[in-house]
C-alpha cells in the first residue's frame, strides 16, 4: 500500500529542462519588454537582466546543490526543515506557495488579455467593474475556462503535462527565434537611443521585475522525486535552464530594441507583436504567429507552476502541517489530484477580479518568492556547518561563499518590496500577503493540533533517511 502513495519517478532530461525553462520565459517577455526598454533604456534593460540574472544564478546555485543532496518533493520544505526545523520550514513553503499561486492567477488573467490582439472587441457581455476596470462575460469565461483545461493536464499526471509544455515550448522558441534574428539583422543602432534611461532608478525598476521573470527554475526542486536522473544531474539542469533563461531575456531586448523606434515602443500595446510584423516587413501573420508564442508562454508556466504549488503542498500535508487529504495521490495518474484541485478553485476565480487585482497577486507573490529563495540561501549555510558530511553529488566549491552572495542578493530584494522604497508594495499587496498569512497560520495550527509536532518530526526523518 505505501508503494501506492509515491510519486511516479518518471522525468528525463528533456522533461526537467522543458518544465523550468518553460515555467521561466513564460508570457512576461511578450507583454513586458517594452516596459523594460522605456523604462532603463535598451543597454538599461540588459544590464538589469545581466544583474537579475547573476543574483538569480548564485540563489540557484544553493538550490541545485540542495536538490541533488535531497531530492525529495517539496524542495524548501525539506531543505528549510533540516536546516532550521518546522517552523521555519512552514513559513518558507507557504511562501513559495503564494509565489506559485499568484503566477497560476495571473495566467488565468494573461490569456482573456492575449485575446484582445488576436480577436478585437471579443469582450463582450458587461458584468461589473473593479479599480475603474470592466469585467465582462465573454474576458472572464475565456480565462475561466483555459484554468479549467489546465488544471485537467496537471490532473492527468506529470508525464502527460510536461508532454504538452515541451511542444508548447518549441512553439515559443520557434516564434522567440523568428522575432530575435528577424529584428537583430532588419534593425539598426540608431533605434537603440537612448541606451540608458532614468538613471540607476530607471534601472532599479527594471532590476525588480527580475525575479518574477526567472521564476520557474525552482519547480525542478519541487519535482525532484518525480526525475529519473542521476542526482548530480539534478542541478546541472537547474543552472542550465537559468542560464537560457539570461540568454533569451537579453536577446529579446536586443532584437525589440533594435528593430522599433522609441517613439513605436511607446504606442505599441503589444511591442514583441509589433516588433514581429515590422522586422518581416508590417506582416500582421508573422505578429499573429509571435502572438500564439506568447499564448504557448502563458500555458507553459501555468503548468509549471500548478507542478511547483501542488507539490509543495504535497509536501506539507504528508508532514502533517497541512490537512493530510491534500497529499493524498490520485490512484490512477499518481498525481496529488486535491492539491491541484485547491490551486484550481484558487485560479479559476481568478479573471472574475478583474485585470487591475492581478498586479496586486504578481506583486505580493514576488515578495512569497523572494522570501523562500532567502530561506534556502539561509538553509544552505547552516547546512554546510550543520551537517558538512551530507553527501552532495553537486558539491559548490568555496565553503559557504556563495551561500552567503545569494543571501545578500536575496536580501537586497526584498528590501525593494519594503515601505519607503520606490518599489513598495501598496495597500492591496499588504491585504493579500496579511490574508495568506493568516490562512497559513489557521491551516498550520488545525493540522498540528489534530497530528502533533512529533508526526512532522518523525515523517521529516523517515523521509530524509529514505534517500540517505
Amino acid at each position: 500500500m505505501e508503494n501506492e502513495q509515491k510519486l511516479l519517478k518518471i522525468l528525463g532530461n528533456r522533461d526537467v529542462l522543458t518544465l523550468a525553462f518553460g515555467a521561466m520565459i513564460g508570457w512576461g517577455w511578450v507583454v513586458t519588454a517594452g516596459l523594460w526598454i522605456t523604462g532603463a533604456g535598451s543597454l538599461g534593460a540588459i544590464l538589469a537582466f545581466a544583474i537579475g540574472g547573476v543574483m538569480v544564478i548564485f540563489v540557484g546555485l544553493t538550490y541545485a546543490e540542495l536538490a541533488s543532496a535531497l531530492p525529495l518533493a517539496g524542495g524548501e520544505h525539506v531543505y528549510s526543515f533540516k536546516a532550521m526545523g518546522r517552523r521555519a520550514s512552514f513559513i518558507t513553503t507557504w511562501a513559495i506557495i503564494l509565489g506559485y499561486v499568484s503566477v497560476v492567477a495571473f495566467e488565468a488573467v494573461a490569456l482573456p488579455t492575449v485575446f484582445e490582439y488576436l480577436i478585437p472587441n471579443y469582450s463582450q457581455g458587461y458584468l461589473y467593474t473593479i479599480a475603474g476596470w470592466d469585467v465582462t462575460l465573454t474576458w472572464a469565461g475565456v480565462g475561466i475556462l483555459g484554468s479549467i483545461i489546465i488544471a485537467w493536464i496537471n490532473y492527468r499526471g506529470i508525464k502527460f503535462s510536461t508532454s504538452i509544455m515541451f511542444i508548447l515550448t518549441l512553439l515559443i522558441i520557434i516564434a522567440g527565434v523568428l522575432l530575435i534574428t528577424g529584428s537583430t539583422i532588419g534593425g539598426s543602432t540608431q533605434n537603440m537611443q537612448p541606451l540608458f534611461d532614468n538613471g540607476m532608478a530607471g534601472l532599479l525598476t527594471v532590476l525588480i521585475m527580475t525575479p518574477f521573470m526567472f521564476v520557474g527554475f525552482d519547480v525542478i526542486p519541487q519535482s525532484a522525486e518525480e526525475i529519473n536522473l542521476p542526482q548530480k544531474r539534478i542541478g546541472q539542469l537547474l543552472i542550465f535552464s537559468v542560464v537560457l533563461a539570461i540568454v533569451w531575456y537579453i536577446s529579446v531586448i536586443f532584437g525589440v530594441s533594435r528593430i522599433l523606434t522609441p517613439a513605436e515602443l511607446n504606442e505599441s500595446n503589444l511591442v514583441t507583436a509589433d516588433a514581429m510584423g515590422k522586422a518581416f516587413g508590417g506582416s500582421q501573420m508573422m505578429a499573429n504567429i509571435l502572438v500564439l508564442g506568447g499564448i504557448g508562454g502563458i500555458l507553459t508556466s501555468w503548468i509549471g507552476f500548478y507542478v511547483g504549488g501542488s507539490r509543495a503542498i504535497y509536501a506539507l500535508a504528508n508532514a502533517g502541517m497541512l490537512p493530510k487529504s491534500l497529499g493524498e495521490l490520485h490512484p490512477k495518474y499518481k498525481t496529488p489530484h486535491k492539491a491541484i484541485l485547491l490551486i484550481a478553485a484558487l485560479s479559476t476565480a481568478a479573471p472574475l477580479l478583474g485585470r487591475p487585482a492581478l498586479v496586486w497577486f504578481v506583486e505580493a507573490g514576488g515578495l512569497g518568492l523572494i522570501v523562500a529563495w532567502l530561506m534556502v540561501a539561509i538553509s544552505f549555510i547552516i547546512l554546510r556547518k550543520k551537517d558538512p558530511d551530507m553527501k552532495r553529488p553537486f558539491k559548490l566549491p568555496g565553503g559557504t561563499t556563495l551561500g552567503w552572495i545569494a543571501v545578500v542578493m536575496a536580501g537586497g530584494i526584498a528590501t525593494l518590496y519594503m515601505p519607503g522604497m520606490p518599489s513598495a508594495l501598496g495597500g492591496p499587496e499588504w491585504i493579500i500577503i496579511g490574508i495568506w498569512s493568516v490562512f497559513g497560520l489557521i491551516l498550520y495550527n488545525v493540522s498540528m493540533a489534530k497530528y502533533g509536532k512529533e508526526f512532522a518530526e518523525e515523517h521529516m526523518k523517515n523521509e530524509i533517511d529514505r534517500i540517505a
